[in-house]
């Protein structure tokens, strides 16, 4: 926290952090008053948005899914299959991104050329990139975000499907009536969690991805702050934007969960 100070300082390294002049307000209103205040702001609430409602919602119904499986060596495949893809690096997932996006030499460029349509390159088009962005991190993690969800599940009592059962009810009203109620809490505090960090959404992948061509569309707050700190030595204003940024985090974070305890009796704290 100590950090945070440089925020409100013409920081010079030569003087240190509380040898440095005090700015005030400066560097928060040069950041809100650049072009590109707006840019990064919505692309970061966009793909952070997006990136929830489609990674959120797909691991539950995954752990759904194998936990209906009744052949166990069909079911211990199925999930290492979808576990894999978590430990490769971003490096190389993203270095497969663009190789297989390829319009030249990758597999969507040759697939075009076979039916004889002009490739597209899609890794330059700004509009694409949220989308390759959000189901390249679905392939990559959808498998292992849905360990939490077959824990939980694993600890339902197997008399409850029994008696269920006795009683006439269905697969769908047992998923509906003893499977969902009891991975609800889980659910409700893994969103408030990811609701907290709606906009520290990863840099890594996002600036791997970056290009000349869609970088109106790609670049966000994280990235933003990488480039005029580390790159453009703006200590300061870098140290402003991430004020910002965490600000509204855990102001996000504090309201999700107040929601949550009112409508559900479900929070954190």
């Amino acid at each position: 926290m100590y950090g945070v100070i440089l925020a409100f300082k013409d920081f010079k390294p030569s003087l240190g952090i509380m040898g440095s002049p005090w700015a005030g307000m400066k560097y928060f209103e040069r950041f809100f008053n650049s072009y590109l205040f707006s840019t990064t702001l919505k692309n970061t609430i966009i793909l952070s948005l997006y990136n929830i409602l489609v990674t959120f919602p797909l691991p539950i119904l995954l752990a759904l899914c194998i936990n209906q499986m009744r052949a166990r060596s069909y079911r211990k495949v199925f999930q290492v299959v979808t576990y894999l893809p978590h430990f490769i690096s971003t490096v190389v997932l993203v270095g497969l991104l663009i190789i297989v996006m390829s319009p030249s030499v990758g597999i969507i460029g040759n697939l075009a050329r076979l039916f004889g349509v002009q490739p597209i390159n899609f890794m330059g088009m700004p509009a694409a990139f949220s989308h390759l962005y959000v189901w390249s991190d679905v392939w990559q993690n959808t498998g292992w975000d849905s360990i939490i969800y077959l824990a939980a599940l694993s600890a339902v009592d197997p008399t409850l499907y029994e008696v269920a059962t006795v009683d006439g009810a269905s697969k769908f009203q047992k998923l509906r009536y003893i499977d969902l109620p009891m991975i609800l809490p889980t659910m409700i505090t893994l969103l408030i969690l990811r609701s907290g960090n709606i906009m520290s959404i990863a840099f890594e992948k996002i600036y791997l991805m970056q290009n000349p061509l869609n970088i109106m569309n790609s670049e966000v707050l994280s990235t933003y702050v990488y480039k005029i700190g580390l790159l453009n030595t703006q200590y300061s204003l870098s140290a402003a934007v991430s004020l910002f940024n965490n600000v509204i985090n855990f102001c996000l974070l504090i309201m999700v969960n107040q929601i949550s305890k009112r409508v559900s009796n479900n929070s954190l704290w």
